[in-house]
Parts: structure tokens; sequence; C-alpha cells
């Protein structure tokens, strides 16, 4: 910058230009390992999504969001691995657990976590009328072989089955496919990508201790919560973020107030600056909680 100031030369110009974007990006990571420092933040991600109530809107909506996920993942250098894939007839599908892999997956993904609400001209309605579809996703951290958790046999309800649909590259369609009701908690795990069934029950397991781990863990929040005299901000079933496409294009999230106008690049994996946003406001949020 003081050789610049002395004489301008375009080809230095152009290097700091360079210098300056890396330095840029260097600090945007720093920052982010900075707010990711919980338990489980460097851990993979299993991330389900589930349709709402509006029948096919809705299932195409949950095919979305899990386009938006896969895109975003790879573009991170994740891998991605399909666990459990239940399409829809018509279009969409029903439910899909996937596994992302990758240093700090859960930690850039838990803010994803509640209701995702869309808005738009609906491509299955002859009117051409507006339609608003609903679909939940919960996102939560793959735990370790080492972390304790009691299953009982007793408790588990364990069934094979074929997996339905056509599936495609997502579904094994041999009778494979496993699926484990925790019977005290309601919980229902499923997986069908794996080559046998006794790899589908493994890891259908190894999904379900992580369920319960982080159900345990959520208690352990609210109680501290009602300790603290406050309401929960974020909880399960809370509407999250609003993607609108009609009448103007917007994405919003309803926590920290952030918003983009360009919801089709958003819809493509672009959404970094969403995450970044929600880590800024849970850190800010933990530390007035704190004083």
């Amino acid at each position: 910058m003081e050789l610049l100031n002395e004489e301008y030369d375009e080809s230095l110009a152009l290097e700091l230009k360079d210098r300056l974007e890396d330095l840029d990006r260097n600090i945007a990571l720093w920052e982010r390992r900075v707010f990711l420092s919980d338990e489980f933040d460097r851990s993979n991600a299993i991330l389900s999504i589930h349709p709402g109530a509006g029948g096919t809107e809705s299932q195409d909506w949950a095919y979305m969001l899990l386009r938006m996920y896969m895109r975003w993942a790879e573009d991170k250098g994740f891998g991605v691995k399909v666990l459990e894939y239940q399409e829809a007839e018509d279009a969409g599908i029903k439910s899909v657990t996937i596994l992302v892999e990758g240093e700090y997956a859960y930690g850039l993904l838990k803010g994803e976590s509640g209701v995702h609400r869309l808005v738009r001209i609906s491509p299955f309605d002859a009117s051409r009328r507006r339609h608003t579809s609903f679909a939940s996703v919960e996102v939560i951290p793959e735990v370790s072989e080492d972390v304790e958790i009691e299953i009982k046999e007793e408790d588990l309800k364990i069934e094979t089955f074929r997996s339905s649909g056509r599936g495609g590259q997502y579904v094994n369609t041999t009778d494979s496919a496993v699926r484990i009701t925790h019977i005290p908690t309601g919980i229902v795990v499923s997986c069908q990508n794996e080559r046998s069934q006794y790899q589908n029950r493994m890891t259908a397991l190894r999904i379900l201790k992580s369920r319960l781990y982080e159900l345990e863990r959520r208690k352990k929040m609210e109680e501290i919560e009602k300790l603290r005299g406050e309401k929960m901000e974020i909880a399960w079933g809370s509407q999250i973020r609003s993607y609108v496409f009609h009448p103007y294009t917007l994405v919003k999230d309803h926590r920290t107030g952030f918003e983009i106008t360009n919801a089709l690049e958003v819809i493509d994996g672009d959404i970094d600056p969403f995450i970044d946003a929600y880590l800024r406001w849970l850190a800010l949020r933990e530390r007035r909680a704190a004083q």
C-alpha cells in the first residue's frame, strides 16, 4: 500500500487485492473457529428433513431443502451419505436422513434445526395460486463410540422392510432396510442405504444413540433456561426461516433478522451468510445470558 501511494503500479495493485482477499478469508475462517467451540461442534452432522402438512407441496419443498444442503456440503468438501430416503408418490420426499461428514459439520449446520417456510406460486396448481409450505429440519451431532448411552435390548422394536418408492441412487431396494423404535421415548430411526441388514442395523443404532444423547442435552438446556427464568428462543418446531418467491424474492431468518433478496442463490446452496449470522447471534445471546 505504501508503494502504491508513492507510485501506482497495476500488477502491484492486483497483488494487493489478492492478498486482502486472502486475509479476509482467513479472518472469517478463524472467526468461525472461535464461535465453534462447543463440545460437539467439530463432529459430523446427522440431518433429517420431514415435510409438514400440505401433501405434494410440502414434500416437494422438503426435496428442495435436501438439494440445498447437499449442494452446500459438496461445495464445502464435506462427504454426504444418505442413510434413509422415502420418496413421495407424486413429487418430493416423505422423509430423508443424511450424514454430513467433515470437521465442524455439526457446528456449521446446528442452526438449521427448526421449521423452514416456503412461499411461492405452486407448480402443482393449475390456477397458479400462491401456496405456503412447511418442512422441519433436525440436525444432531454424530456422537463418538466412547460416549456412553445405555440402550437396553428390551427397549427396542426392530423391524426389517423393503424400501418403498423408486428411490433411484439413494435407496437399497432389497429387504435389508432396518427400522428401530426406542419404546421408552418413541424415537424411530431407519437406515436403508447400507449393503446388508447388519450394516443398516448398526448404522440405525448409531443414529439412535446420537438422538438419545441430543434428547438428554436438550432437557438439560431447558432446565438451565427455566432456572434463568427465560423462555427458550430456539425450540424444535419453531419457524426459523422464510423463503419467499412471490410476490417478491426474499429469504429471512426470523431469529437473527438477517435477510437476502436473491432467494435462488440460497436454494442453490449459498447458506453461509445465514450460518455466519446465526453463529454471531448465538455467541451474543450466550454472552448476555452469562452476564
